[in-house]
């Protein structure tokens, strides 16, 4: 299929080059910023564009890779009558782009992407339609991109949306935080890669409630009160540990 992308982030560098490689054809990358656009557009073999007026008319998907605050603006400059157009957003609806197309829908990657990554990540698809037809035609689609294409509605990807922020972007904001405690203390975050990687090996095997361990699941008030005093000139990561210790308790009773 001939795909135009419009976007030049993350999302659309990182499905834009699992386009190329399925086997389809990007026509054109449109991009307000004519040197990511013109960048991103050599990588794919497509032809740049900064004008999304003068957006061509001849594929047949039409890709929506922008921030989610900056899909509504777009749609608002584009109208695509019977083409296909999507957006890759966990948290808008698709009827965002019912006066773009009258076929439209959503091809959400549920992963963390980024597009100076150097290994390829297992990315399931999300898709949704307005239409049976249409939801087929992504479906075959999006395939050939991944072996983990799934069906869901607004609901059920905002949902998912709020879960993949819990376990992507709020674990690395533990990590930020840990590894500046690690560094002003002078001990070494890098011994606790080998604890990270098993914690998160564990979640795919087993329920993460049965997994809990640590003082807080011990109730050991005593290791928790060491552990706040060395945490004292740390006030954000002091905030967390105490909120996350009293979670894991209230979970567990």
């Amino acid at each position: 299929m001939d795909v135009s992308i419009i976007g030049s982030g993350n999302v659309a560098t990182v499905l834009g080059k699992l386009i190329i490689k399925a086997g389809h054809t990007i026509t054109e990358v449109t991009s307000k910023n004519i040197a990511h656009a013109q960048a991103l557009a050599k990588e794919l073999n497509a032809k740049a564009n900064d004008n999304i007026s003068c957006l061509s008319k001849h594929a047949d998907i039409y890709l929506i890779a922008v921030s989610d605050n900056a899909i509504e603006e777009v749609c608002k400059q584009i109208i695509l009558n019977d083409k296909i157009a999507v957006h890759t957003s966990g948290a808008i609806s698709k009827d965002v782009l019912q006066h773009v197309s009258s076929f439209y829908g959503v091809l959400y990657p549920l992963q963390s992407l980024r597009k100076d990554a150097t290994h390829n990540p297992i990315i399931p698809l999300l898709i949704d339609a307005n239409s049976n037809a249409v939801k087929q035609q992504l479906k075959t689609f999006a395939s050939t991109m991944s072996e983990l294409v799934y069906e869901a509605d607004d609901e059920s990807r905002l949902k998912l949306h709020a879960a993949a922020v819990v376990v992507s972007n709020f674990t690395n904001h533990l990590f930020a935080l840990t590894k500046e405690f690690c560094d002003k203390e002078k001990v070494d975050f890098n011994l606790l890669i080998h604890m990270i990687q098993e914690v998160a090996a564990r979640v795919a095997l087993y329920n993460p409630a049965e997994m809990q361990t640590g003082p807080a699941a011990r109730k050991d008030e005593q290791t928790i009160q060491k552990h706040l005093q060395v945490l004292d000139a740390y006030p954000q990561l002091k905030i967390i540990y105490e909120v996350m210790s009293k979670s894991i308790q209230d979970f567990q009773s």
